[in-house]
């Protein structure tokens, strides 16, 4: 995205940005909202949205839960990195519609010109070049971010002690704090929890947004298909009351600094450093426990349910998780398994490599590389895949210049039988 892009005239405003989930989100049915409990007790929960998709949440699955989840299991369904596994999976189904009914153009995906593919640049589709993804947020991100926020609403500011976590001395693995030790700015902090909760390793959503500033907000899977050169965050929408300009900044931009002054443009591959702009909106989301339709005596508990709608589910569509799962299901149960978890994500790829390798979309040596990193025994084979090279690359450079990234492992070894569940 070009400098003109980031400050081109006539964009959305921050409260057009925010009507527009905002409105989306009433129109869900109650199931998939928080409750009100009565004698003054309401849930609240965050709300996310991207484009054309929504979700809300705000947990995460312990690491020692990891090797349950055999892909099934979401790790982390705050609602930011809800809403973007929710677009990867809207991107992969508007593949499968682009294939299956050609003579009805997509709003938001194209089939790449031949001359446009390389080595590096592989994918047979992009993002409409006109397009602009705006991610609105009823929450600052847990981490960075708000640090100065959570610092603010504290009655004693005093930093928490670090809890323990599941890494011994001998790993030689940096601690992860997440609330805790507010001075410690600028880093990379784990998922905020209560002290007593399970550890985990699932970062900040401060820390996830940020490396999307260079990896895009593509997925593994779905960048197997689609380039990542136009799917950058090109602005963040906040409440006011939830933006601090010198958390933000130094969150976003300081501490990415390296990467920003490193590259002149953006790579063959479509990997690079994009910023992330920033509007603020005076509307606050009604599950927020700042709404103003509640009173200063209502207690606010958090939700435990979390939702997905996505364009195509109509009003009563979507899905209602809980603890990463699906409601009404066991959380490590197969059949509980959300539409946007690994596994599932993984058997739609392979939905996906079918429709392009019957019509031969990319060419057939193209094709051929795809195949080859998706039908493989395991998950992890995926992600290490010859053909994303250039994205593993683009993780390492901008996980070093954050500095403490201890990777989230535990749940790669699935795979076997997937194309027949």
């Amino acid at each position: 995205m070009s400098k003109t892009d980031m400050i081109e005239r006539n964009e959305p405003s921050g409260d057009e940005i925010a009507n527009v989930v905002l409105n989306q989100f009433d129109g869900l049915p109650t199931k998939r909202k928080p409750l009100n409990r009565g004698e003054g007790v309401r849930e609240w929960v965050p709300l996310s949205g991207i484009v054309a998709s929504g979700r809300t949440g705000m947990k995460c699955l312990p690491q020692s839960k990891l090797s349950q989840a055999q892909g099934n299991v979401l790790h982390d369904w705050h609602a930011e990195i809800l809403c973007l596994r929710t677009l990867n999976h809207f991107l992969l189904q508007e593949i499968l519609a682009i294939l299956s009914t050609p003579s009805i153009p997509s709003q938001y995906l194209q089939q790449r010109s031949p001359e446009t593919i390389t080595h590096d640049s592989f994918q047979p589709f992009e993002l409409k070049s006109h397009i602009k993804l705006y991610m609105y947020c009823s929450e600052a991100p847990c981490g960075d971010a708000s640090m100065e926020l959570t610092m603010a609403s504290q009655d004693d500011p005093t930093p928490w002690d670090l809890p323990p976590t599941s890494t011994s001395s001998s790993d030689n693995k940096p601690e992860l704090p997440g609330r805790a030790n507010f001075q410690l700015l600028g880093r990379v902090r784990r998922k905020p929890s209560r002290p007593d909760a399970p550890p985990t390793l699932s970062k900040s959503c401060s820390d996830k947004l940020a490396t999307s500033q260079y990896t895009s907000i593509l997925s593994s899977l779905t960048s197997l298909f689609i380039s990542p050169q136009n799917m950058y965050l090109h602005s963040l929408i906040l409440p006011e009351t939830q933006y601090n300009e010198t958390g933000f900044v130094r969150c976003f931009q300081t501490r990415l600094s390296t990467l920003r002054n490193k590259e002149q443009g953006i790579r063959e591959s479509g990997y690079g450093f994009h910023e992330l702009g920033v509007k603020t909106t005076g509307k606050e989301f009604i599950y927020s426990r700042r709404s103003e339709t509640h009173n200063a005596k209502t207690e606010y508990v958090s939700s435990n349910i979390s939702t997905s709608w996505v364009r195509g589910d109509g009003k009563t569509g979507g899905e209602t998780l809980v603890n990463g799962a699906l409601q009404g299901r066991k959380q490590f149960d197969v059949k509980g398994a959300s539409r946007v978890c690994r596994r599932r994500g993984w058997k739609l790829g392979l939905e996906v490599l079918g429709a392009i390798t019957a019509m031969q979309i990319g060419g057939k040596e193209i094709v051929e590389g795809i195949s080859r990193g998706l039908e493989v025994d395991e998950y992890k084979n995926l992600k290490e895949s010859d053909i994303l090279r250039e994205r593993r690359r683009a993780k390492e450079e901008v996980r070093e210049c954050l500095g403490g990234w201890v990777r989230n492992e535990g749940d790669d070894g699935f795979g076997a039988g997937i194309s027949k569940q």
